[in-house]
């Protein structure tokens, strides 16, 4: 049987798969977003520093300062309708706008499910979540009870996009090889029960969870699609995340994949997940059952549509292969290393400082990081190139508006990759204030002195 992919964009589905993950999707958001208010991170990450790293190209967005609350409010709200489906269409846009904004103000909080959650929110702008068991179908008196297959299965590609690439990061010689850094890592957990004092120090221990985290990444999105070891597949996604959440305070996205992986199940799982939410609003029952369901959800203008979703598609597919483009180490100059998938890989700690000096005199004084940083940022700092440069510019340009004259900006780093000795980083004799940041290699990176073979 030949695949036709006109004959694939015209077929159909139930639309109920689509209907529980916009209402997992949306209740999950609205719950990680009362968490930053709640453990005061919007005043601690957003309000209280004085300086935010930018990503390059969006140095335009800045923080709102106070009115951050609002921004959080209104990205929560939008989260909220989301779930109910309610004016869905406006709330996702407003959704994605307002959580990508609140990411882009200050880089130091990049995280790779916060990353996740913009590009999944961009995705689902195209997709008819609202179709079915929504507030829309309330207000319109009408609902589809199917929609075009290919909306699921673009749900499903980002998904194995996602688990395909972090297994393919995990192909490199300090992974697989020296159990690096999960052997920094996992010794660290003592204080678990049972498992703690004895298991958690074990050289094999850490060298079987490295190799069966890479054959779980590259695995679980072929054994999820296939019907026979699906369940299988899924009760290993919850052992595996609910363990690695256990092991690592990495917030909200081991219960983000969990939710994301029922997208995988047939219909007839999503229908009895619908039917439970039913009871539980059976006194709006009777309003729900007036519903008119139309057959099929159609678009409009289709081919614009799926124009939009190809291009995304190709984008995340091209853009976590652009470290090819570096002659350096990836995992030491960092270059192409975010919005690629690659989770957990290093453990990296680095000392950078920096001195001001007047390029005429030669006088020169060092800088007090945490008269500008917050211990968070100046950590963070201290290891990536692409902050270090920004930094740099900051503080050439605040002490040249202090009136110092004939400003430089040098900068002594040494910093440590996953278990090795700490290195010299920055050379130090390059006058940072005069480097421009560009997708250019920084050539003031020093060279790293190992290898890392793979990917």
């Amino acid at each position: 049987m030949t695949f036709s992919l006109k004959t694939y964009l015209h077929t159909t589905t139930n639309a109920a798969p689509l209907a529980v993950f916009r209402i997992c999707f949306g209740m999950m958001m609205c719950f990680s977003i009362t968490r930053f208010w709640y453990h005061g991170w919007i005043e601690q990450l957003y309000i209280e520093p004085k300086f935010h790293f930018k990503y390059y190209g969006f140095e335009w967005v800045n923080s709102l300062g106070v009115f951050n609350y609002i921004l959080f409010i209104l990205c929560g709200i939008a989260a909220l309708f989301i779930a109910f489906g309610l004016k869905y269409r406006i709330a996702i846009i407003v959704f994605f706008l307002s959580f990508s904004y609140i990411e882009f103000i200050d880089k130091t909080t990049y995280l790779n499910h916060y990353y996740f959650v913009s590009v999944l929110s961009f995705l689902m702008i195209f997709l008819p979540a609202n179709a079915k068991f929504s507030v829309d179908n309330l207000l319109r008196k009408k609902g589809f009870d199917k929609v075009p297959t290919w909306t699921i299965d673009s749900l499903k590609l980002l998904l194995a996009i996602v688990y395909v690439y972090a297994g393919l990061a995990k192909i490199n010689s300090d992974w697989l090889l020296r159990a690096m850094p999960l052997k920094i890592w996992l010794p660290s957990k003592y204080d678990l029960p049972l498992i703690g004092t004895n298991l958690m120090q074990q050289n094999w221990f850490h060298f079987a969870m490295s190799w069966s985290g890479m054959i779980y990444d590259l695995t679980i999105p072929f054994l999820l699609l296939y019907k026979r070891t699906r369940m299988f597949a899924f009760v290993v996604v919850v052992f595996f995340h609910v363990f690695t959440r256990v092991l690592f305070p990495i917030g909200m996205f081991p219960y983000i994949m969990i939710v994301a992986t029922l997208i995988f199940f047939d219909a007839s799982v999503h229908e009895k997940i619908i039917g439970v939410v039913k009871k539980l609003l059976r006194p709006f029952r009777r309003h729900i059952e007036t519903i008119s369901l139309k057959e099929a959800y159609t678009y409009s203008n289709q081919k614009f549509i799926l124009t939009i979703i190809a291009l995304f598609f190709a984008f995340q597919i091209v853009v976590p292969f652009r470290y090819m483009a570096y002659p350096n180490e990836l995992f030491w100059t960092e270059e192409g290393y975010r919005f690629s998938w690659r989770v957990m890989l290093m453990e990296k700690a680095g000392l950078t400082t920096f001195k001001i000096a007047n390029a005429e005199t030669g006088a020169y004084f060092y800088v007090q990081n945490t008269d500008f940083l917050t211990s968070f940022q100046e950590k963070q700092m201290g290891f990536q190139p692409d902050f270090i440069l920004q930094y740099a510019h900051f503080l050439g340009d605040h002490f040249k508006a202090q009136g110092h004259e004939n400003v430089q900006v040098f900068a002594e780093s040494y910093v440590a990759l996953n278990g090795r000795l700490s290195q010299p980083y920055i050379d130090p004799t390059v006058d940072l204030y005069q480097e421009k940041e560009s997708f250019n290699p920084k050539d003031w990176i020093l060279p790293f002195k190992d290898e890392i073979k793979g990917f």
